[in-house]
């Protein structure tokens, strides 16, 4: 007998499946776990007659719910779960496989299901007799909601992918930038000082614990004139190199138009005939060239997409939406497996302003195709990002508008099923060197992204142009930072208010106080190198705020020398420990100086102290310098401490924009809390002087 769909209208369906040799096979994994929730992917493989219309059965067996799912309509009754198809994924062939996948909660444990029936057969693995058809068919309602079409509720033009976007974009969580090779605007991957990449560079990744790699690849040098802009061969032949070292490692890979966003692209406002033809003509190419790659290729339009002299934000989405649109429409046309690859589409500028988003989202809608991913990128609160305005910590301020940022992304897409990339994270201090931003505040910024990315199931890749993997060494050039970073995919960790303590060497030694941020953690101890330190005679705590008392600190610091003289590790129920320095200090000294406005240095006695931040004033009390709405100026940009030489150098970029012949005020802030006033005057020469009154 043949099987019969009965449906309603109202989007009731039920399934009789009359005496068919039935038989199935699950496969059910959670890829992705955070504290109180989870991601699930389940395949289902149908051992017998062909099915059409299905029913998925299961128990949860420590109290787990659905709280959304995507590629099936999932309903509870209890514990126990039902998952039915949605309209294009209805009929599976005999061997045929169906994917779905959904977000859950747990408290306790998150123990996978076992046992599993499709359309009232258990699925063991083997095809298990017949069927009898049910006395009346059993209706299940779907659960779809939507004012708005969701992209994943509708097949590409070739049908919905063997796993969903939003499994797959989970799956490449963590991922990582090989950046500055093949992006590099010179002759070769090597003309921004990175060595040839390697196999074993890639090795390294995948061994780091990473998932995905992001190739950002730059082609405006490396193809030819119009009407053709044919790509250099030798070029598209050593980028599908390193794309298949990666694809034979496991990842998942990108690739993208990079810098060409700026080289060329940018001018499509004014020449938008010409841009289009030359866009269009380069993916043509890459689509042709990738067509038949494995489906863990994903490529990117184009990166961090700008345009000049455009007419306004109207005309900025216009543009990015055309060239999406147009690379969405040359890839699936060029059929194998781009027919249904995963794509990847930016927001302008890769910005996660609303209004931005709010112009993807409408692309989104317009394509309706279940394979897409939006991507943003996120450097973090411009002042942190960078040491400018005063922005030294990782405050409520900061943490605010990392919230902000990626609860947007996550109401925006995430929450009707369309996966988010944070294709770049990182901060913008760090293009000059990672000691920009003080380390216990970078640590917590970074401890904290990793968290609440995972809450909001954004998957992320950390930017890496060889400031954080040496691409000869193999090794980490902060492994403190990377120790962090990794511990943030899984797990929190505790952390503190600062991670020093200072200990004045002026003064007699009293006990020190530290707020302790727990992030859902407990404090489980302190110690020195492999000796734990002893709960009420070293140290106690209450609350959250950690206390070392006198007579600790004072064989702590021993002799009592400038600087660190001891560095303890606070232990937490999970995550990394907190490193706190021991930290002996007096407040620095500066002395008078002459020089140029090329060539000026503070002479500086540190005295165990560094520096955090430095404000410039004229006598009126008006801003001195770049960035005359704030007094404090930017770290490294405008000035810079050098701890071994004992200078603090002001930098050509500084005096650039102070008036000739004006007093200026410089405070420079250290973090020990003391503060030390400066006095600069420019001659119109361009001569400097420097005194302390």
């Amino acid at each position: 007998m043949a099987s019969a769909a009965v449906v309603t209208g109202l989007g009731m369906v039920a399934t009789a499946n009359a005496y068919a040799a039935s038989g199935c096979r699950v496969a059910y994994s959670a890829p992705s776990q955070w504290p109180g929730g989870f991601t699930a992917n389940v395949e289902v493989t149908n051992l017998g007659d062909p099915v059409n219309g299905w029913s998925l059965v299961w128990t949860f067996p420590a109290g787990q719910q659905v709280t959304q799912a995507w590629n099936a309509n999932v309903t509870s009754s209890g514990s126990q779960v039902t998952a039915t198809n949605v309209g294009y994924n209805g009929t599976i062939a005999t061997n045929g496989t169906v994917a779905f996948g959904f977000n859950g909660s747990w408290s306790g444990a998150n123990t996978a299901p076992t046992s599993f029936t499709l359309n009232g057969v258990a699925c063991t693995g083997s095809v298990g007799g017949s069927t009898p058809p049910p006395s009346s068919p059993t209706p299940s309602r779907s659960t779809s909601p939507s004012p708005s079409v969701s992209p994943s509720a509708s097949p590409s033009p070739s049908g919905p992918p063997a796993v969903s976007a939003m499994a797959a974009v989970a799956a490449m969580q963590p991922g990582w930038n090989l950046g500055n090779s093949f992006d590099a605007t010179g002759a070769d991957e090597t003309s921004w000082g990175n060595p040839r990449v390697t196999e074993a560079l890639l090795d390294t990744v995948k061994a780091q614990g990473f998932k995905s790699i992001r190739i950002p690849v730059t082609w405006g040098q490396h193809h030819g004139a119009a009407p053709n802009y044919t790509i250099d061969a030798a070029w598209l032949a050593r980028v599908k190199e390193v794309v298949n070292w990666a694809l034979a490692d496991g990842f998942y890979v990108m690739i993208n138009i990079h810098h060409d966003s700026w080289q060329w692209i940018a001018n499509m406002p004014g020449d938008r005939t010409n841009v289009l033809n030359r866009y269009n003509a380069l993916w043509t190419q890459l689509a042709a060239a990738f067509r038949d790659s494995s489906a863990k290729l994903t490529f990117e339009s184009v990166n961090e997409p700008q345009f000049t002299g455009s007419s306004g934000d109207a005309q900025n989405a216009q543009l990015l939406n055309e060239l999406n649109t147009s690379f969405h429409r040359i890839v699936r046309q060029s059929g194998g497996g781009n027919a249904t690859r995963l794509l990847v589409l930016p927001t302008l500028h890769t910005s996660a302003d609303q209004a931005r988003i709010d112009e993807l989202t409408s692309t989104f809608t317009q394509l309706n195709d279940p394979n897409l991913i939006a991507t943003v990128h996120f450097y973090g609160y411009w002042p942190f990002s960078v040491n400018v305005a005063g922005g030294t910590r990782f405050d409520a301020t900061t943490q605010a508008d990392l919230v902000g940022q990626f609860d947007r992304v996550y109401n925006a897409f995430v929450a009707r099923n369309i996966p988010v990339i944070i294709g770049e994270y990182g901060l913008l201090g760090f293009d000059r060197h990672t000691g920009t931003i003080q380390q216990g505040e970078k640590l917590k910024f970074f401890e904290y992204l990793g968290y609440y990315a995972r809450s909001k199931q954004l998957t992320t890749m950390l930017w890496d142009n060889g400031q954080h993997l040496g691409r000869t060494s193999l090794a980490w050039s902060d492994p403190e930072l990377f120790a962090q970073i990794k511990s943030s995919w899984t797990t929190r960790s505790g952390t503190a208010y600062a991670d020093q303590v200072f200990v004045p060497k002026a003064s007699a030694i009293t006990a020190k106080t530290l707020a302790l941020n727990l992030n859902g953690t407990t404090f489980q101890g302190l110690r020195q190198g492999t000796t734990d330190l002893v709960s009420g005679t070293d140290y106690t705590v209450s609350g959250s705020t950690l206390t070392l008392t006198a007579s600790a600190l004072t064989r702590l610091t021993g002799s009592r020398a400038y600087g660190v003289n001891a560095t303890l590790h606070a232990r937490f129920s999970q995550g990394v420990p907190w490193r706190i320095d021991i930290v002996t200090n007096d407040p620095p000294i500066v002395s008078n100086a002459t020089g140029t406005t090329s060539s000026f240095a503070v002479p500086t006695q540190f005295r165990g102290d560094q520096l955090a931040t430095m404000e410039a004033k004229y006598a009126d009390g008006t801003f001195a310098g770049p960035h005359n709405w704030t007094s404090f100026k930017e770290f490294d940009v405008t000035f810079a401490p050098n701890y071994a030489a004992g200078t603090i150098t002001l930098k050509p970029e500084f005096f650039a924009e102070v008036n000739a012949g004006s007093r200026v005020t410089l405070t420079f802030h250290f973090w020990s809390g003391a503060t030390v006033t400066y006095y600069v005057t420019k001659a119109t020469s361009g001569s400097v002087t420097g005194t302390i009154s």
